[in-house]
């Protein structure tokens, strides 16, 4: 694939009324295209890098465009593959830390959500939610359909869902645009459903696509981490960590960030900046602008040093509209008391510089488990390999 080094600059002009002279005032952004180049995963230029006392080592090969993982109590890793609409059963055999060849276990356009609980498995189109039952065999019995009228897609196809501890489904539904007033009130939210597809409700909302989201093991309160605005900026709009609550709105498109304001829209039905402002949840912390976030998982096991415990780490699947890129990375979240403090490179490498405003990419991460070993398991969904980052002893 040849790169687009930087080539495209996009510029905003956006006109608003200044109160005291009544005068339009120009706002200018300039945005970039800066796509990296797909490098074969041994290529010399790049090498997987991360902290002191842990290792790398490849899991499997060969898998497509991996999407969402999901991992059974048994070590079954299974992960969703929206191109070619199937997810896939991976297991370790052999326990050599190489899986098997994959098998298909269920097929549906689009596929890309998907979350256990117990012997049941709960599967996202952009459309549809299903729920199978998890046979002994790490098969999936028959899908049964329990919606079939989620919101259209538009921009944001990527359905994901989580089973909160009060047995409700969790689904984010992105928003079909950049920066739109959206005429369905599901787009752009988190729904909450029972676990039969009924009572419907929107969660939270303002929410532009929060791919990333997951309930801290201690204090069951709901994190997310939110896609930022295109085209304000290379340096805006960065990533927003959001604490998710009941009933909260979030800002998109309207309001972003420290209370920054999106120049190129006005809030609906006569409400002012301040006002919507006013209405809005600021994120608690925020994350270098399009960095591109997508799943996020909390670690609960006893493998990695004690301090991680209840950290979170989030994929960054790298940006296309910034330079230089930002993202093509797994970072990690520290949280202190169950409120997240900062956020820090864990796995890094994937990007290289090839001189004169090039990049190149071994892999663009997007999935992440825990796996019952206290491993944590990484997917590329560029190159199609899985990775393993295990605890290796020494510092950390």
């Amino acid at each position: 694939m040849k790169l687009l080094p930087w080539g495209i600059a996009a510029i905003l002009l956006c006109s608003t009324l200044v109160s005291t002279q009544q005068r339009p005032v120009v706002t200018t952004i300039t945005g970039h295209v800066a796509k990296a180049e797909k490098l074969d995963p041994n290529d010399s230029r790049a090498k997987l890098a991360v902290p002191a006392g842990f290792e790398v080592t490849t899991f499997a090969t060969g898998l497509g465009k991996p999407r969402i993982l999901a991992v059974a109590a048994d070590g079954t890793v299974y992960a969703t593959r929206r191109d070619t609409g199937d997810v896939i059963m991976l297991r370790d055999q052999h326990r050599n830390g190489r899986a098997e060849p994959p098998i298909v276990v269920a097929r549906r356009p689009q596929m890309h959500g998907i979350a256990l609980d117990g012997t049941k498995v709960y599967l996202a189109t952009v459309k549809e939610l299903f729920v199978a039952d998890r046979m002994g065999d790490g098969t999936f019995g028959p899908l049964r359909r329990l919606i079939d009228d989620l919101p259209d897609a538009g921009q944001h196809a990527d359905r994901t869902i989580a089973v909160g501890k009060d047995g409700m489904l969790y689904v984010s539904v992105g928003s079909t645009c950049n920066a739109c007033d959206e005429t369905n009130p599901e787009n752009a939210t988190i729904l909450r459903i029972k676990p039969d597809g009924s009572a419907r409700t929107v969660y939270a909302s303002g929410l532009r696509n929060t791919i990333g989201f997951g309930f801290h093991p201690s204090t069951n309160a709901l994190f997310g981490f939110d896609h930022g605005i295109d085209w304000l900026g290379d340096n805006d709009q960065g990533e927003e960590l959001n604490e998710i609550s009941e009933g909260h709105q979030y800002g998109w498109p309207y309001i972003y960030a420290d209370h920054k304001r999106n120049p190129q829209d006005e809030p609906p039905g006569g409400l002012t900046m301040e006002q919507w402002d006013r209405m809005s949840t600021p994120p608690l912390l925020l994350h270098t602008a399009h960095s591109a976030p997508m799943q996020m998982v909390f670690y609960q096991g006893n493998q990695f040093p004690p301090q991680y415990r209840g950290d979170a780490f989030v994929a960054l699947h790298g940006s296309w509209n910034r330079i230089p890129p930002s993202g093509y990375e797994v970072a990690r979240v520290h949280f202190e008391n169950g409120k997240p403090m900062r956020i820090e490179p864990f796995l890094t490498g994937f990007l290289v510089s090839l001189g004169a405003d090039r990049w190149g990419t071994i892999g663009r991460p997007f999935g992440l488990a825990i796996a019952p070993d206290g491993s944590l398991l990484v997917g590329d969904d560029l190159n199609g390999v899985l990775y393993r980052v295990r605890a290796s002893g020494g510092k950390s």
